[in-house]
C-alpha cells in the first residue's frame, strides 16, 4: 500500500523577519509532503528575488478538493493573505499585524475542515502585534483560544524532549499556576499525545521539581510536597511511568535522560535553556493538546538576517518533518481504532 501524501499549512510569520526567507528556501527542495504557504504572495516573490532563488508561485484555493501531491522544487503553492503595508526586511510595521494573525486563523480553519493535515508556524513578533492593540502572549496561547484546546508546549531536538507545565508567565506567577488540576491535565495530555501522535506506546516522563533540589523535603518550598508529589503518585498508582519530582540541576545529565522519553519542566526557563543549548536552530516546537497538529520553528524572527540569505532553514525543515510524522502516527492510530 502506497503511503499517502500529507498537506502541511505553513505560515510565514512576521513579514519583516526571516519566516518568508525560510519558506522560499524550503521551496527549493523536493519534499514527500505537500507544503502550502499562507502569506502575502508578492512578499514571497520579492524575497525570492532578493535571495536570488528561483520560485514559481501558484495560487492555492483553501477549500480545494484536488489530490495532494508531493512538493516539487522551485514551485510553491501559496494561499495569499495580502499585507496592509509594504515590507522592508528587518523593519517592523504595526500595520501588518492583522494580516499575520489572519494567516494563522486561515491555517487553523483549514486544519479544522480537513484542507490541511497539520500546521507549521513561522516566527511572529509578539511586541509588534501588541503594539497593534491586540492582546497576544504567544502562538501557543493564541492557538488554544482559537481551537478550544488545552495546549502543552514541548520542544524537541535530537536526544531530548522538554515539555512545560507553564509557558509565558512572569516568574512570580508560576507557583500559583501550578495546581494539582493543571499538572494532572498536562501529564494526561503528554501521555496521550506521545502515544497517539508520536507513536510512543508506554511514555516515560521525568518531572522536575519547582524549587532548588526539588524542595529539599519541604525545607526549600512546599510546592513539591503539597502539589507535585501527590499528582505524580496518582499516575504511578495507575501504572504510569512518571518519575519525580527531581532536582532540575542534576536531571539533565546524559545518563538520566537515557531513562526518559520526555522531561516535564515546571516553567519556561527551567528546561528550555538546556534543550536550546543542545540543539538551537535544529529543534522543533510541538504544541500538544490541540484538536489540530501544530509544530513550529524553535527561533525568533531574526530581523537582522531577513533578506540577507544568511538564515538557516534547519528548524523549519525539522518542524515539517515532525508534523508529517505526527500525521502519519495519528492516522495509523485512527485506522487501528476503526479496525
Amino acid at each position: 500500500m502506497t503511503e499517502s501524501v500529507h498537506r502541511l499549512a505553513i505560515t510565514a510569520g512576521e513579514p519583516a523577519g526571516i519566516g518568508p526567507d525560510l519558506c522560499v528556501q524550503m521551496a527549493q527542495q523536493d519534499h514527500f509532503c505537500e507544503m502550502v504557504v499562507i502569506a502575502d504572495a508578492e512578499l514571497l516573490a520579492a524575497r525570492a528575488q532578493q535571495l536570488d532563488l528561483p520560485l514559481e508561485i501558484i495560487p492555492f484555493q483553501e477549500n480545494t478538493t484536488c489530490v495532494k501531491s508531493s512538493h516539487r522544487a522551485g514551485i510553491l503553492p501559496v494561499l495569499d493573505i495580502p499585507l496592509a503595508a509594504r515590507v522592508l526586511p528587518g523593519q517592523l510595521n504595526v500595520k501588518n499585524s492583522q494580516a499575520v494573525l489572519k494567516s494563522i486563523d486561515t491555517a487553523i480553519n483549514g486544519c479544522k475542515h480537513g484542507t490541511f493535515d497539520a500546521l507549521v508556524t513561522g516566527p511572529v513578533h509578539k511586541g509588534i502585534i501588541n503594539e497593534a492593540g491586540i492582546a497576544f502572549t504567544g502562538h501557543t496561547e493564541y492557538l488554544a483560544q482559537q481551537t478550544g484546546g488545552h495546549p502543552v508546549m514541548m520542544l524537541a531536538t535530537e536526544g531530548l524532549r522538554v515539555a512545560l507545565v507553564t509557558t509565558h508567565l512572569p516568574l512570580k506567577e508560576v507557583s500559583a499556576a501550578i495546581t494539582r488540576e493543571c499538572l494532572s491535565q498536562v501529564i494526561d495530555t503528554l501521555l496521550q499525545d506521545l502515544h497517539i501522535r508520536l507513536g510512543i506506546n508506554t511514555p516515560r516522563i521525568l518531572v522536575c521539581g519547582l524549587n532548588p533540589h526539588a524542595g529539599e523535603d519541604g525545607h526549600l518550598g512546599s510546592e513539591e510536597t503539597e502539589t507535585i508529589t501527590p499528582v505524580l503518585q496518582s499516575f504511578r498508582d495507575r501504572g504510569m511511568d512518571v518519575q519525580g519530582p527531581l532536582s532540575a540541576d542534576t536531571l539533565f545529565t546524559h545518563e538520566t535522560l537515557q531513562q526518559a522519553d520526555v522531561v516535564l519542566a515546571m516553567y519556561h526557563d527551567q528546561g528550555l535553556p538546556v534543550l536550546k543549548h543542545m540543539g538551537f536552530g535544529k529543534a522543533v516546537n510541538i504544541t500538544l493538546g490541540l484538536p489540530i497538529i501544530r509544530t513550529s520553528v524553535d527561533h525568533g524572527t531574526a530581523l537582522a538576517l531577513a533578506g540577507t540569505g544568511q538564515a538557516r532553514a534547519d528548524s523549519l525543515s525539522y518542524a515539517m518533518s515532525v508534523a508529517d510524522e505526527m500525521v502519519r502516527h495519528m492516522k495509523m492510530q485512527q485506522a487501528r481504532s476503526v479496525a
